[in-house]
């Protein structure tokens, strides 16, 4: 049998639990991330806490030197920028 024909497969890893959930909250997240289903409601609650905790986690490389390198060098190959001046009004 051809690769070509053989069906695609896909490998999603999901995880069932039972949760007990707090009724008013859920349908409160469920209306304002506009989600369908507490399935997707949770699931975009957690995607959302998980970009918050790594944005909250940025500030803690601020000053440890993790990028090395000239910026003034590296800026040479750049044309100067133009700037016009401000016409005086008459």
């Amino acid at each position: 049998m051809d690769d070509f024909a053989k069906p695609a497969r896909y490998n999603i890893h999901m995880k069932r639990a039972n949760l007990v959930l707090d009724e008013h909250k859920l349908e409160e997240a469920k209306r304002l991330l506009g989600a369908k289903t507490y399935s997707e409601t949770v699931n975009k609650a957690l995607d959302e806490a998980i970009r918050i905790i790594k944005i909250r986690s940025i500030p803690q490389f601020f000053g440890k030197g993790l990028w090395k390198g000239d910026l003034s060098e590296m800026r040479e190959d750049r044309p100067r920028r133009v700037t016009r001046r401000k016409r005086k009004a008459a």
